[in-house]
């Protein structure tokens, strides 16, 4: 049916049959940080800050070997994380830039060839939470420079919910309500716009 009204609109000259590319509803950054180093947390997050801005909420430090030991090889026991997002709107298109950047705070701050500090900048759409990474898989989009982004949570229903591969720690009731209060501080500066 809808193939019908096509050619109808086509055949009266109607407009907008094709789509129209539009600019990205503005998001919020997000970046989670891993470390293993306590002591080095306060420069840390200077320096995540100086590339991002001044952070609108924090969640943590949680205790992050409990959901994991993917890192423990080479960060060792004990991580905790931390998860931020970030005050103002921005593109979405330079979630890639941001991942380059945060790779390079990994290096300043790397011991005898190994990470001290982990992080996973993202942002925070009205309806998921995207995260940038180095790594392909297939539920992972390229964007550019070796950079990939995935989408970790959607939000639906009044919800976020999460998929097969959203990491534990993301699935967290307490994580979540975080990012719903995120969400709807987002929300209410979209609408101001």
């Amino acid at each position: 049916m809808a193939y019908i009204w096509c050619i109808i609109a086509a055949l009266r000259g109607d407009e907008g049959l094709m789509g129209t590319t539009q600019p990205g509803e503005k998001v919020t950054r997000f970046c989670a940080i891993t470390f293993s180093a306590p002591a080095d947390m306060d420069r840390v997050l200077d320096d995540v800050k100086a590339r991002f801005g001044t952070a609108a909420s924090s969640y943590g430090p949680v205790p992050f070997s409990a959901f994991t030991g993917y890192y423990a090889g080479e960060m060792g026991e004990n991580l905790e994380k931390v998860y931020l997002t970030f005050a103002g709107l921005v593109d979405r298109d330079g979630l890639a830039r941001a991942k380059l950047d945060t790779n390079e705070i990994e290096r300043e701050y790397s011991a005898n060839g190994r990470r001290t500090v982990n992080l996973d900048p993202g942002y925070l759409a009205r309806d998921k939470l995207v995260l940038a990474t180095t790594k392909d898989f297939f539920h992972r989009l390229y964007l550019a420079d070796g950079i990939y982004a995935e989408v970790t949570l959607h939000y639906r229903q009044g919800r976020f919910r999460y998929f097969s591969w959203t990491y534990a720690d993301y699935k967290e009731p307490a994580f979540l309500a975080f990012l719903e209060k995120a969400r709807a501080r987002l929300v209410g500066e979209l609408r101001k716009k």
